[in-house]
């Protein structure tokens, strides 16, 4: 009985989506599906899939672009098996991803979300590890057994500290996505405003260390692209207030504490300033200022 549903919300190059699938078809078992949905008009892909002919592959074009967070939200309405991934259309999954998150999910099987072991690739998909990458790893990730079960306002503390999750590579228990959803009115943060959601809800995050998945960082990402205008960081400290106030209503208030203040979306937003400068002008400058001093 297919168990996964492999979730690939499109948009953008061509090659490296078609690598993304392949590395997905190199999976083993028979328990998932992969669901492409297109959000794109690039010429040649529709045909692309129907050459490929693979009975464990469903491809679906929108018939207009829903933008990031729309076609998430369309890729959960899709899903119908018990777990579910939302892989990102440029990362790479290796060939034990669903055997190391087929592992965790039946060794903590009330757990909502599981985070496996990623690697960080360039766009030469060579490894490539910047300073936000060393940061998650040596100053916000849980230190100790690599093999966890968290939750609470422990681990939402820790997330709001500095969000140390690869979401691409997160596989999520289906139910508990469909009650959330993702925040239409969120872009580039709506990955973590889930994640607070389910915590709130009482959900519970396992973590296991087996690299299994490759995570691509390049400049020309949304998140990147927005976080040079400072329109990432206007949504962000938007969320991290209204989330501190949502928290202490919840009585999370150290949580809510550390929310507030957001200090590592601060200091990341600083990094970013003579990017800002070159890429973006006065304005993304103006937007970053704002956001790592008020």
């Amino acid at each position: 009985m297919s168990r996964f549903e492999i979730l690939l919300p499109y948009y953008g190059d061509v090659a490296l989506m078609q690598d993304a699938v392949r590395s997905v078809l190199a999976q083993d078992g028979d328990d998932w599906r992969l669901t492409v949905v297109d959000d794109g008009t690039e010429p040649g892909v529709p045909e692309w899939f129907e050459q490929l002919a693979d009975p464990r592959v469903r491809y679906l074009r929108n018939e207009r672009n829903l933008g990031v967070t729309g076609n998430f939200n369309r890729c959960v309405e899709l899903a119908e098996y018990e777990y579910l991934v939302l892989m990102g259309c440029d990362d790479l999954m290796h060939p034990n991803y669903l055997q190391v998150v087929r592992a965790a999910a039946d060794r903590e099987p009330t757990a909502a979300m599981i985070q496996p072991g990623v690697q960080v690739i360039g766009t030469d998909g060579l490894p490539f590890d910047t300073l936000g990458d060393r940061t998650k790893r040596k100053l916000y990730a849980p230190k100790g057994p690599g093999r966890a079960l968290l939750g609470g306002e422990e681990l939402a503390t820790s997330l709001l500290r500095g969000n140390w999750l690869y979401f691409p590579s997160i596989c999520w228990r289906t139910e508990a996505v469909k009650r959330f959803g993702f925040r239409t009115d969120l872009g580039v943060i709506q990955d973590l405003a889930l994640v607070v959601d389910l915590l709130v809800a009482g959900e519970s995050l396992a973590t296991t260390p087996e690299v299994c998945f490759s995570y691509r960082r390049h400049a020309e990402s949304e998140s990147s692209a927005k976080a040079y205008t400072g329109h990432r960081f206007e949504e962000a400290k938007r969320f991290f207030v209204e989330t501190a106030d949502r928290l202490d209503r919840h009585g999370w208030l150290r949580a809510a504490k550390v929310s507030r203040l957001h200090l590592s979306s601060r200091l990341h937003a600083l990094t970013l300033l003579p990017g800002a400068a070159m890429k973006a002008g006065r304005p993304g400058v103006s937007a970053m200022l704002r956001h790592a001093t008020r």
